[in-house]
């Protein structure tokens, strides 16, 4: 449940922590250090050199999810720059190697079931990082170069936003194998509950972080973009809605053949020749494979296989 108090300037920091310690990873990212002692927010911000309009509007909205700053044209986009980046720094240098190293205390190293969970959790962690490299070689640098009002004629902050797209699903997917799949028992179990704790909690500060660039970041670059390129260029995003089907294991014959070719390591093409059906219809099979287990990656496939007696474990390669 969300504290609905909207914090103000002349707040004591203390008071905003003591009510919301989950915004303490956020403190770093800005640059704020612990030992402020009873420092106002502003008086805080202010020995670290940090906006603290910025800091509050971001503060506010992964509190609240506050969305109507007064005045967009007052928040600091440096400020904005330099906390995106350090929560990316935190992320990956951090948050990710931390959970691996959980998963790894947690899992049977001689088990082959546990080897395909880590091989999907380097899978989500690659995907992670290669979008958030993205931003700093890509986006970051083009705002810099915005903020010295020198417009580019190859990108634009469009171009973000329509690739700053869903990068959880691998996450989303590793947390319902290990919970519906991966057995475990006394010490073990606990150690699993934990790292399964941590990547909820991961899951949620990804999708607070991407909020935060959807609702704060992007539009306040739409403006300056406006401003230095003298365009009108209207802020969309589409919101997709995922629809799992009534019951989304439920595979047919054909789509579970489909399933053990695709684990054997065949192509669309040599499943086609296996079944003597088209290559359009074994793409069908795999989209409805896809749709149904919400499944998108041959790791998860595999374990899936697997655990429902599809194919022996011994005859996976990994």
């Amino acid at each position: 449940m969300r504290n609905q108090k909207m914090y103000e300037a002349d707040d004591k920091m203390i008071s905003i922590i003591r009510d919301n310690y989950n915004i303490l990873q956020s403190l770093g990212a800005f640059g704020i250090n612990l030992g402020f002692g009873d420092k106002t927010v502003r008086e805080a911000c202010e020995a670290e050199h940090v906006d603290t309009y910025t800091f509050l509007t971001v503060v506010n909205f992964t509190i609240n999810g506050y969305r109507d700053y007064d005045d967009a044209d007052r928040l600091s986009i440096p400020t904005l720059l330099h906390y995106l980046k350090a929560s990316h720094e935190y992320f990956l240098d951090f948050e990710l190697p931390y959970i691996r190293k959980e998963l790894e205390g947690a899992l049977d190293e001689n088990d082959n079931l546990a080897r395909l969970i880590m091989r999907l959790y380097d899978e989500y962690a690659h995907s992670i990082k290669s979008h958030m490299k993205y931003e700093e070689k890509t986006v970051f640098p083009y705002v810099e170069t915005l903020l010295k009002n020198q417009p580019a004629d190859n990108y634009d902050i469009e171009t973000f936003s329509k690739h700053h797209g869903q990068i959880d699903q691998k996450l989303k997917e590793l947390k319902n194998i290990i919970i519906k799949y991966l057995p475990s028992d006394g010490l073990r179990n606990n150690q699993l509950s934990a790292a399964l704790y941590n990547i909820y909690n991961c899951e949620e500060w990804l999708a607070q972080h991407a909020s935060v660039e959807d609702d704060i970041f992007i539009p306040v670059i739409r403006r300056l973009e406006s401003r230095v390129k003298q365009t009108d260029v209207s802020f969309r995003i589409s919101c997709m809605l995922n629809k799992n089907a009534e019951n989304p294991e439920s595979l047919s014959e054909r789509e579970k053949d489909v399933v053990v070719s695709l684990v054997q390591g065949m192509t669309n093409k040599e499943i086609a020749e296996h079944l003597c059906i088209s290559i359009n219809t074994v793409i069908t099979h795999r989209r409805n494979i896809a749709r149904k287990l919400q499944i998108h990656s041959p790791a998860g496939l595999t374990i899936y296989a697997i655990v429902n007696d599809l194919v022996d474990i011994s005859s996976v390669k990994l």
